[in-house]
């Protein structure tokens, strides 16, 4: 009965020895009743070797097989198996404790292990997974995995052979990070295992606070390294290569290292704020942080405390702690005023004062600050009119204007339209994570020939408003002409002409007009509206067709 028990336990074993305490063979069977296996079981020095490795690995006739030490009532055994693979045998070769590690894994509380076989049926599941999910130790071996573990897809890999690491699975209402891997011998899939990576959801919130963290840093220091990049000459952002735009980029590289006061005009969309941009970054303090101003937006109640800043309980509803002004802030660096022509009066004595002296008192101190700054200041408005008007100060316009910057309008710097869109496309792409759209070239001529009073913000606003009703990532004339604003926002208002029949007098350029209207007119007859053949005939752009056609409705 006793032999017959332990052949029933060894089934699945090469073969295996019992031995007592002193070392005397009770039984073998298989691999076991080898006289040399017998021979070793019964050498003491070797057994307590075993003892403390658990596993040994063992070569006998050229082949290899592995020795597990198993307790049983008043005796020992030795269980023998065929070896595994080189790499585990080197691994129970070589760690006196693999025994012990491989223990760990099969039991480590807070890294659960389940196994199935090539049909999907559990084989082994870790006792704390047991525990998880209540039930008794053994009761899921041979049963579906599916039917066990929810959510799993165990049996997908298995299926497949293909790992997925690092998925989220939600099992008792909880959800875990698990690896699932195919496991092969040979080509063939034998089964998978799955591990719980992390025990639960708070291990996975301090993950992602820390993943978190490290996408800061990281995004903090590709800022600073593209700035560094930028300081060679930092013009990146004014797109163009036209003489104008050539012009513009000369003035700031001559400017900028100067500690002159700056004024920046343009119309509105041109780009003045990049303009201030590249002054800084040019400039000898480009280490610090430029301080932005929106003069027109400062609300009169808060001007002082904003430009100036405030001791702790300088009025009601102070921060507790006080707060430096921008021009405090804007210390060693630049500070930048914008829509300065917009600036009320009352402030621009102020700010008068501040160019003067360089010292600020914020409010509710009896202290007055030195600050040293760069100013440079942009408007779209006509300065000198404003000072003949006297809503401007003409000795703060003295002192603001020491150098003057002109930012050209679009309409004189047409040929750089095909980079600013290039442009646009890829910096679009970049922020929603797209590739970048291409661009018919019709529709870039269509482009190119605007009025565009909204300058560069504008192109940017009609391009991004394209992009979006786009279907299939490129641009074409026609998703202009129907989704943009240009032709009702964009082509000058027809003038009022005098009609021949009624007695007025035709200008020369109506004239033109008219008959250009009618030729393209008879043209769409003849090609039955095909306004691609009509422009081939006529020798002009579709876009120009498009131009006639509107004048013609107005």
């Amino acid at each position: 009965m006793w032999e017959a028990s332990i052949q029933s336990a060894a089934q699945p074993f090469e073969g295996v020895v019992a031995r007592d305490a002193d070392g005397r063979i009770l039984f073998a069977c298989g691999l076991g009743a080898d006289a040399r296996i017998k021979a070793l079981a019964a050498n003491k020095a070797w057994v307590d070797e075993l003892r403390i490795r658990r596993i040994q690995p063992l070569i006998l006739d050229k082949r290899r097989y592995s020795v597990l030490l198993a307790a049983a009532p008043d005796c020992e055994l030795l269980l023998l198996s065929k070896a595994p693979g080189d790499a585990v045998m080197e691994f129970l070769g070589s760690v006196e404790f693999a025994f012990d590690i491989l223990n760990h894994m099969l039991t480590d509380p807070f890294e659960a292990l389940t196994v199935v076989d090539a049909d999907a049926r559990i084989v082994y599941i870790s006792p704390i997974h047991e525990k998880f999910f209540g039930i008794s130790h053994g009761e899921a071996n041979g049963r579906p995995v599916r039917d066990v573990i929810e959510n799993t897809r165990l049996d997908k890999v298995v299926m497949t052979g293909k790992a997925e690491i690092g998925s989220t699975q939600k099992m008792q209402g909880a959800q875990r990070i698990v690896s699932r891997v195919a496991i092969r011998r040979g080509d063939r899939v034998v089964g998978a295992m799955g591990r719980v990576m992390f025990k639960g959801p708070q291990q996975l919130d301090e993950l992602s606070r820390r993943v978190n963290a490290l996408e800061s840093k990281v995004a903090f220091y590709q800022r600073e390294t593209a700035s560094l990049r930028r300081r060679s000459y930092g013009l990146d952002d004014l797109i163009g290569q036209s003489p104008a735009i050539r012009r513009l980029k000369a003035d700031v590289i001559k400017v900028a290292p100067l500690e002159l006061p700056v004024l920046i005009h343009g119309e509105s969309g041109t780009g003045k704020e990049l303009v201030a941009h590249s002054l800084h970054r040019l400039s000898l303090r480009r280490d610090a942080r430029m301080v932005m101003v929106n003069s027109a937006a400062l609300p009169a109640a808060l001007v002082e405390s904003e430009l100036f800043g405030y001791e702790a309980g300088a009025f009601t509803g102070a921060d507790r702690k006080g707060r430096k002004g921008k021009f405090e802030q804007a210390s060693d660096s630049s500070i930048f005023l914008d829509e300065i022509g917009d600036m009320p009066v009352d402030l621009q004595v102020k700010l008068l004062r501040v160019l003067q002296d360089r010292v600020i008192e914020p409010i509710g101190s009896e202290k007055s600050i030195e600050v040293d700054f760069r100013l440079i200041t942009a408007t779209n408005r006509d300065l000198h009119q404003l000072v003949k008007e006297e809503k401007f100060r003409l000795d703060l316009f003295y002192r603001i204007s020491a150098i003057t910057i002109e930012v050209p309008p679009l309409r004189q710097r047409i040929e750089d339209i095909p980079l600013l869109i290039e442009h646009f496309l890829k910096e679009f792409a970049e922020r929603h994570g797209r590739r970048p759209a291409g661009i018919d070239d019709e529709a870039v001529n269509y482009l190119m020939e605007q009025a565009w009073p909204g300058n560069v913000r504008q192109l940017n606003h009609e391009i991004e408003r394209a992009l979006v009703f786009t279907d299939d990532g490129r641009l074409t004339l026609n998703v202009f002409l129907e989704y943009s604003g240009l032709r009702a926002d964009l082509s000058p208002a027809p003038m009022a002409r005098p009609d021949p029949d009624e007695g007025g007098t035709l200008l020369l350029k109506d004239a033109v007009e008219r008959m250009e209207v009618r030729m393209v007119q008879d043209a769409l007859k003849r090609h039955n509206g095909n306004k691609k053949r009509v422009a081939e005939e006529l020798g002009i752009s579709r876009s120009y067709i498009y131009k006639l056609l509107g004048l013609q409705e107005a």
